[in-house]
């Protein structure tokens, strides 16, 4: 008899189960549309060329230790951050209200920003998009929130966002819920909504003294642009609305493994943030006692210096542009072939994954007759596609739509 004994096997992380079920299949046209990585034309991981041009220039650096970074994190980093998110002139860091906590990647952003929010403002109601990150509600939740909502989003028959839905949600919101936000390249969905939604939303959150908590973790990487990507940030910002967000470094650096990211607080006056640090300071330290290094001095390096900060932007507008091909191929090869309904929500998509509109009986026969990989939820990773599995692929969708049609009327051609 153990004590561990009372220990129940948990679920398991349907993303890592997918990818370790690609992993060990040796079917030779086998495609991996799951973890949300990026991958070259030939299905390679990428380490993105100035990330190694940097790591080369410090590996020779004879001045950096190994020291203990402060409980916060590299100012250099994080200053870079908040400027990379808010623009260099924003007021808000002009006028000394803006500030950054580097954190454990995006999700570690998202851990401390709720904790702190819990903690320290005492809230208790989250809200987040259906669907979202599954993680999301995970986060929140460990972080001491005991209200979970969900804002409607994804419109399954017209494959775009429910803009309505959305915003009677936010409207019959408690004051003082935490929305979660995605600020581009929603996921799963790939949809955002547009500029003039954005206000929409901004004015139901002012009007029921909502708080904005924003998930960044593709600026750039979206749509090439880091001040598109940033936009709907930026904009609340000027509307003089307090926020925080979480940034991300994983995607748009091709960091996955380093944990690299930022947490951007944006307050209504300066007076605040000194308490405000002084409170993060102490649940870092409960938690991880202060963060890793390397990751943080490689976006410092390029982010602070303008030649290899327009080396980067070419290396993500090359990302983005890749991924914005493979949705226009895709969306191709189906329409040649004749699939029915209209596919033109994956090219109105922007990132890294696809909301396909497939059911999970459908997913699970790409799985199964032609060992194509992706989640149930019909989420596919763009990344996974390239020339030369694109047609194969369109061929096991087009096989999945037209062998089972009746288990979806989400393909009815509403065009």
């Amino acid at each position: 008899m153990s004590r561990y004994d009372v220990v129940e096997q948990g679920p398991p992380i349907e993303v890592f189960q997918m990818n370790n079920l690609f992993l060990n299949d040796s079917h030779q046209n086998k495609v991996n549309l799951t973890i949300g990585a990026y991958r070259d034309e030939n299905a390679k991981p990428w380490v993105l060329p100035i990330v190694r041009k940097v790591e080369k220039q410090m590996a020779e650096d004879s001045t950096l230790l190994h020291e203990y970074l402060p409980v916060l994190g590299l100012e250099a980093f994080t200053n870079a951050s908040v400027a990379m998110l808010l623009g260099q002139d924003n007021p808000a860091i002009a006028e000394g209200r803006a500030f950054g906590v580097q954190t454990l990647s995006g999700t570690g952003g998202l851990r401390i920003g709720a904790e702190f929010l819990n903690k320290q403002l005492h809230y208790t109601t989250f809200y987040y998009s259906n669907p979202t990150w599954e993680n999301h509600h995970l986060i929140f939740m460990n972080s001491g929130f005991t209200t979970p909502r969900q804002y409607r989003y994804w419109d399954a028959k017209s494959r775009s966002l429910d803009i309505e839905g959305f915003l009677e949600d936010l409207r019959n919101a408690p004051e003082n819920a935490v929305i979660i936000l995605h600020a581009c390249a929603h996921n799963p969905t790939g949809i955002d909504p547009t500029r003039e939604q954005w206000e929409r939303i901004a004015d139901v959150v002012q009007e029921r003294k909502l708080f904005p908590f924003f998930d960044s973790a593709y600026q750039g990487f979206a749509s090439g642009d880091l001040d598109r990507d940033a936009w709907a940030v930026r904009r609340f910002v000027e509307r003089g609305i307090e926020l925080v967000c979480a940034q991300s470094y994983a995607k748009n650096f091709g960091l996955y493994n380093e944990r690299v990211g930022n947490l951007t607080f944006v307050l209504a006056s300066s007076k605040q943030v000194a308490p405000v640090k002084s409170q993060l300071t102490w649940i870092v330290r409960g938690m991880y006692s202060n963060p890793p290094a390397h990751g943080a001095r490689v976006v410092a390096t390029v982010l602070n210096n303008p030649a290899l900060f327009d080396e980067w932007r070419s290396n993500i507008q090359m990302m983005s542009t890749r991924v914005i091909q493979m949705r226009e191929a895709l969306r191709a090869e189906l329409i040649k072939l004749g699939t029915p309904g209209s596919w033109d929500h994956i090219v109105a998509q922007i990132g890294l994954f696809s909301y396909t509109g497939l059911t999970p009986a459908q997913a699970e026969r790409l799985v199964q007759h032609y060992h194509v990989y992706l989640l149930r939820s019909g989420r596919i990773n763009i990344c996974g596609l390239n020339p030369g599995n694109i047609q194969y692929v369109a061929a096991a969708i087009h096989d999945a739509v037209t062998t089972l049609p009746a288990e979806c009327s989400c393909f009815e051609d509403t065009s």
